[in-house]
Order: structure tokens, then sequence, then C-alpha cells
């Protein structure tokens, strides 16, 4: 079995399901000639052909909007917009269109995209290039939002993302491509969205991440050997298996969430009230947040102060466990 890159491993599944299924295409601001970017989409072009991969104009919302209408006609587009911040043009037809199709014909129509996102900071990009933007994305009722932390899992769930009748956003940390390789299988196997993982058995406090946070978490449990975490990569942002998250709380009594995005309105404020309504009594002290910043992401010199990193997860899981 090949140990892959993140890259490697979205490449893979690109190409595994272009080549059993003739309705996918992707399409995106160079995908094709260039294959992307960050190369995640190297080879497709010679392999499918440009009336499969598509080279579109720099144009966010024309690139999902094009998809909408190709997936309703029956096909399945897998749209890449270049970098996250520059998404938000994509709101309108996300929003007012592929969120809503199924329910405004009753199930008639369905609108099976994907549309793929590098997430994220990290790797001291220029201004748009290193948001973390998923809450936009949660908010819409009809949108599936996924965030991979592993290339096994990035794999897995984009071919269940690819076979969704429903629009799914799906979120690549561009600070994990080419972080760690680990094996990934050839050949079908998917991971179930809506499902998140329990990485680590713990008793004494919950930590709850997702995406680049996964692997800060994991480093922050190493400063705090004294204290069992379990630990829970949440994989899909919406919907959110909140059975695995109130479980966990429930045993442990304690919780820290751990999200790179602005702390306001961000997905670790609705868990927390979540936790509230449902598994109040089990807490033991107050639910924690390490998060980003109200402010726009800081440009290279300041990004290392803005991300939360492994010592400040330490320290929340510390005064959670102590209080």
């Amino acid at each position: 079995m090949a140990k892959l890159n993140m890259v490697q491993a979205i490449n893979l599944a690109l190409h595994e399901e272009m080549e059993k299924d003739p309705s996918v295409v992707v399409m995106g601001e160079d995908v094709g000639v260039d294959g992307g970017v960050f190369r995640v989409t190297e080879g497709l072009l010679n392999k499918f052909g440009s009336d499969r991969v598509i080279d579109t104009p720099l144009a966010e919302s024309g690139i999902v909007g094009t998809a909408i209408g190709m997936a309703v006609s029956g096909l399945k587009p897998v749209a890449e917009i270049q970098f996250e911040g520059f998404s938000y043009m994509t709101i309108d037809q996300l929003a007012t269109h592929a969120s809503r199709i199924r329910y405004r014909s009753r199930g008639t129509y369905h609108c099976p995209l994907v549309v793929r996102m590098p997430y994220g900071g990290g790797v001291r990009a220029l201004e748009h290039h290193s948001e973390a933007v998923a809450t936009f994305y949660i908010h819409i009722p009809g949108l599936k939002v996924v965030i991979p932390s592993t290339p096994y899992d990035a794999k897995g769930l984009l071919l269940s993302s690819i076979r969704d009748p429903d629009p799914v956003i799906f979120f690549e940390p561009k600070r994990l491509y080419r972080a760690f390789r680990e094996e990934v299988p050839e050949g079908d196997y998917t991971v179930p969205l809506g499902e998140g993982k329990k990485l680590t058995e713990g008793n004494d406090v919950t930590v709850i991440c997702w995406g680049a946070m996964v692997k800060v978490c994991q480093e922050a449990i190493e400063k705090v050997r004294d204290i069992s975490v379990e630990l829970i990569d949440l994989r899909t942002l919406s919907p959110l298996d909140e059975n695995l998250i109130m479980d966990s709380v429930r045993k442990t009594g304690r919780c820290v969430v751990v999200h790179e995005e602005p702390r306001t309105l961000g997905l670790g404020a609705e868990i927390i009230a979540r936790i509230n309504e449902k598994a109040f009594l089990s807490l033991e002290a107050p639910v924690k947040r390490v998060t980003g910043y109200d402010i726009p992401v800081p440009l290279p010199k300041l990004e290392d102060y803005y991300l939360p990193d492994p010592e400040k997860v330490a320290q929340a899981i510390r005064e959670t466990a102590g209080f």
C-alpha cells in the first residue's frame, strides 16, 4: 500500500472516480494545463481530456454557477476555488440555488456538486490566501461542509462527497497538503459524511477539532501527558456528529474546542451551545475555546501569533482539567 500525502490522496480519488464514472468533471482556474496551484489536479487533463478537465476564467461566481447547471443536468462537477479567500462571491450561487434546489423542486432535482477549496493558514501566504471561512457555509441549510485532516480521510471523504446527491463544500487544509504521508489504499473505499472520529480515548478532558488543528492538538496532548485527553476529529462540520460529541463530554465532564476560524460565531460557539442544551449537567468546568482572532488573518510575520498552537491548546487543557 502506497504512502501518500494529502495532495496525492485527493489526486488519486479524482483519478479513480473519473475513471469509474464518466459523469464526473473537474473545473476551475488552472486545474488543467497547470494541474492546479497546489498540483492537486495534475495529470487529469492528459488522461481525461479538456471536455472533462476544464480550465475556467478567473470568475468564481461563474465557476460555481456553471457547475450548478451541469449538476442539475446530470453531471457531477468537482469545482475548484483556487483559495478559500476568493470564495465569497460564490455564496450567492450556493445559498440562492445549489443549497435549495432539492427543496425548491420537492425532490425532483438534485445538485450533486462538490466545491473544493484550499483552506486556512500556516503557509505564510498573501492576503485572501489564508482565510478559514467554514462558518459562512455551515450557516447555509442544504450544504454539507467537510474538512479532512489526513490523506486517508481526504480520499475517502472526497469519494463520499462526489457520490452525494447534494452539494458539498470540501475544504482542504493547505497546511497539511504535504505535511506527512500515510498509507492510502488504491481502489474504492469511502469515509461517511457526518461522522466524526475519536482519535484517542480519555477520561479527563474532551478536545474537539478539525482540519489542520488536529495535528496541533495532537502535539498539545504530548505536552500534558498527566491529563487523559479524548481527542475528536469532527471531519464533517455540517451535518455535525452530535452524538459523538455528547457521549464524550458526558464521560469526561470537560471540553476544549479548537479552531482557526475567528472566534465570534465560529463553530465552537455552536458546539458549546449544543453541549449546554444536551450535556450541561455532566459539565464540571466551563467549555473553553482556542481559536483565531476576530481580525483578518495577518500577513506572514504575525501569522504564528494568530493561529492556535500546541502551547495555547495545552494551556487550555490544563486550565479546564484543573477547574
